[in-house]
């Protein structure tokens, strides 16, 4: 008897002490992993879901068949690095303590633009630190329980200070530090955590040109362009990696793809590829910068197909790992596609519907500039193959992350996205959405449901502009109707009044906002 009741007090002890670790491993598994992939300067019609006619994208269009494409996604800015900080801590523009792409020229000794300088110094790498104190949403993730990860170009701090991913809110980072570095695809080195990790490549200066007198129709004249080490290969192996190390539990995995941003440099057998799809065709010389190509068309093809070959790798391996269906993933792009390095977004309209031509796409508040693609899937939570028209953005992720997955979010200036996504609930919708960029002469951009206002010239010598649009009818903002709705300007001056807030630095400012939305030179 007495043995009999020692055998059952042991498995109530057993039971007891098991259990919460049952339920926590229960919840752990309930808890989706997210990645989110940003690719660098890919338009909104560089891949087939969004009506690419030359690009080949298997993948990321299997991607939007299995889950939702939405068709009025933006980004916070349409350049990089305010674009990633707005992504990071939900902060629209007139908010933000990043607003422009800022090399932070002011630090110490040295030539932040010099390659060599910065390869024997690791101080002038890297843009401006965000101040101290300052959270990004995956350090919420953290505290939520999951293992942060990314690959690819940070672009928000430098070496050596408090602005690195690993001090950010990622446990793991491998990429480049630096934007500038990331100019180069063969490059010296890249960062593991805090510290540098050689490759086996040789500095090449992005905007060296062919061999004088080289013959530019022979592939030979370009071979210091191509190297050993190709660095996005080697970051989607640590993905991978960190994929494999964490699959028993939740993770949020950052991919912060460099791709396509310029140089042209991809894959041979991607080149080859479309070039028997293209033909031959004029060779890039570097006269637009970066790095000349024989191809240059087919380099960028190339660039685009080898993301999306890797996509369609991340997917396979998710679904061998058994971990797809419990997987959240988002794939868009930083802003809108470029117009120099060789680029030829004309031939591939990689910004259709919106035009093509520079002064319309990168660097400019015009649709062309900050409408991006934007796909989200997850099997048996996402409708398979379904549209939104939500008016939506990077700064909605934050909102959106801490709404599924239960925590108080970072402050932000977001909605949540999470109804549209699962088809659930009420959908917040924006009252607005606010642009103010202060480079390309000074911008800003105010979309109030269907309608968007434009400013330029807010900080260059030319008469600045107000420009009005109804986007339902006016999609590629060809018609300037500002003069024939005053009401609709008024309404715009008070969401400035609302949204805008002077820089904190002095670069960011644009100093005739600060006498008013309609102020005039």
């Amino acid at each position: 008897m007495k043995k009999q009741l020692l055998q059952t007090a042991l498995l109530i002890t057993v039971f007891a002490c098991s259990k919460p670790e049952v339920e926590e491993q229960k919840s752990a598994q309930s808890k989706p992993n997210i990645i989110y992939i940003l690719a660098d300067d890919l338009g909104y019609a560089d891949i087939g879901a969004y009506g690419s006619q030359k690009i080949e994208t298997p993948n990321i269009d299997a991607l939007a068949k299995e889950g939702m494409m939405f068709t009025q996604h933006y980004t916070g800015a349409p350049v990089c690095a305010p674009a990633r900080y707005m992504l990071m801590t939900g902060r629209h523009a007139g908010h933000s303590y990043i607003r422009g792409n800022d090399p932070w020229r002011e630090r110490g000794e040295g030539d932040v633009w010099d390659f060599e300088q910065m390869e024997n110094d690791s101080t002038l790498e890297g843009q401006r630190p965000l101040p101290e104190g300052t959270k990004l949403f995956p350090s919420q993730l953290q505290k939520a329980g999951y293992k942060t990860g990314m690959i690819g170009k940070w672009g928000l701090g430098a070496p050596q200070t408090n602005s690195i991913p690993t001090k950010m809110g990622f446990d793991f980072f491998y990429g480049y530090n630096c934007q500038r570095q990331a100019h180069t695809y063969y490059p010296v080195h890249l960062y593991r955590n805090e510290n540098r990790e050689y490759l086996d490549n040789e500095l090449v200066v992005p905007g060296t040109k062919i061999p004088k007198g080289a013959d530019p129709n022979d592939p030979s004249s370009y071979k210091e362009f191509t190297q050993q080490d190709y660095a996005p290969d080697l970051m989607y192996e640590e993905m991978s990696k960190f994929i494999s190390a964490n699959k028993e539990n939740p993770f949020f995995f950052y991919w912060a793809s460099p791709i396509p941003h310029m140089a042209l440099q991809a894959p041979q057998r991607w080149v080859d590829y479309y070039v028997d799809k293209f033909g031959e065709e004029e060779p890039y010389l570097g006269q637009a910068g970066y790095f000349p190509h024989k191809n240059p068309r087919a380099a960028y093809a190339a660039m685009v197909s080898y993301l999306d070959e890797n996509v369609g790798k991340l997917v396979q391996q998710l679904k061998d790992e058994g971990i797809y269906d419990n997987t959240l993933i988002i794939f868009t792009s930083d802003n809108g596609p470029t117009y120099n390095g060789g680029t030829d977004t004309k031939w591939f309209e990689s910004a259709n519907p919106f035009p093509n031509e520079s002064g319309r796409i990168k660097g400019h508040v015009y649709e062309g500039g900050i409408r991006i693609p934007m796909i989200a899937s997850w099997p048996g939570k996402i409708k398979a193959g379904s549209k939104s028209e939500l008016i939506s953005s990077h700064i909605d992720m934050a909102q959106t992350f801490a709404d599924l997955l239960g925590y108080q979010a970072i402050e932000n200036d977001g909605i949540s996205i999470l109804p549209t996504l699962l088809g659930e609930g009420e959908q917040q919708e924006h009252d607005f959405l606010y642009w103010e960029f202060p480079e390309s002469g000074g911008q800003l951009a105010i979309r109030m449901g269907d309608w968007k206002v434009v400013r330029q010239h807010l900080k260059d010598k030319k008469e600045p502009t107000l420009e009005l649009y109804n986007l339902k009818n006016d999609i590629r903002e060809e018609n300037n109707v500002a003069e024939l709705n005053p009401e609709i300007i008024a309404k715009a001056d008070s969401i400035f009044r609302i949204a805008h807030q002077e820089s904190e630095l002095p670069m960011f400012r644009i100093p005739l906002l600060e006498n008013g939305f309609t102020a005039e030179k």
